[in-house]
């Protein structure tokens, strides 16, 4: 007699079949009672496993909550459970604080700030300095002493010499901080101009001196990248006459770039801050006799 195959469907029709109808066992030609149970013990093991694996319990929640779970928790590494589930509570959020604690980031050991939110919260204290050295018309060279706040990034003071002397810059280091406006640090290089007398005022003013490493302007970085920002932007396209033609060029341009110009690592603002106005005419006023301009609205 040829085999006959059966597939799922033949199979559970046989088992119901058999339930309903015992006498049907007896068909021993078509198949044999034991096969018949052993579909039976495969379907009821199917049959719970598919119900066992039915979602239940509490709802899941939507992938872009889960995703703010997660950047919350990664952009404020010392944040807890709690402080979340509070922070969602107040943006209309209505989710369970144990759901919150399953999608967290997980890390080993204590909460720890970034070094990005180390560094930006000491910024404020810390100021940077270097010369700059300009070519005049005939060839002579002039020395623009820079000061970098790190916080806002703001030119904080320049000074013009022919000669940078130790003294010279101490009573520049005085005349830019009066009274308790000191930074605590200050970064440096280690040119000679930087003498005994530049140190002692320092000490005496309570700022810590930090000279970077030999041959290692990278660690200098803000104020050099200042100094390339003078250059690009005004003194590669003058050409300085003298000491007092420089100083002008200069208390234009520090105007500019602490009031107006835009700057990457300030989110595209000024360091002074500039507001953002909405209506109104847009007008342009040059600046350096139109080498930049201001756009504003009247």
């Amino acid at each position: 007699m040829p085999h006959i195959g059966f597939d799922y469907g033949d199979r559970a029709l046989l088992v119901w079949m058999t339930r309903r109808m015992p006498s049907l066992l007896d068909l021993s030609l078509i198949v044999r009672p034991e096969t018949i149970l052993r579909w039976h013990r495969a379907g009821f093991r199917t049959y719970w496993r598919w119900k066992a694996h039915r979602r239940v319990g509490r709802p899941t929640i939507n992938r872009e909550l889960r995703d703010l779970i997660r950047r919350m928790s990664e952009d404020n590494p010392l944040w807890g459970a709690p402080r979340i589930h509070g922070e969602l509570l107040k943006l209309g959020f209505e989710v369970a604080q144990s759901t919150i604690s399953k999608y967290m980031v997980k890390r080993r050991g204590p909460p720890s700030q970034g070094w990005r939110t180390f560094l930006r919260n000491h910024a404020d204290a810390i100021a940077a300095i270097d010369l700059c050295v300009v070519p005049t018309l005939t060839f002579e060279l002039l020395f623009a002493f820079l000061i970098v706040g790190h916080g806002r990034r703001q030119l904080l003071w320049f000074a013009v010499t022919r000669h940078p002397t130790a003294k010279w810059l101490a009573q520049q280091i005085v005349e830019a901080f009066p009274w308790d406006t000191a930074p605590d640090h200050l970064l440096r290089d280690n040119d000679a101009a930087y003498g005994l007398v530049f140190t002692r005022r320092l000490r005496a003013m309570g700022i810590r001196d930090r000279p970077i490493a030999a041959r290692s302007p990278w660690q200098n970085a803000y104020v050099e990248r200042l100094i390339g920002t003078i250059r690009r932007d005004c003194l590669d396209h003058i050409l300085i006459f003298g000491e007092a033609h420089l100083h002008r060029v200069l208390t234009l341009y520090s105007l500019y770039y602490n009031q107006t110009r835009t700057h990457l690592g300030l989110g595209k603002d000024a360091p002074f801050g500039r507001v953002v106005e909405r209506s109104g005419t847009v007008i342009a006023v040059p600046i350096l006799s139109g080498l930049h301009h201001r756009y504003a609205r009247i």
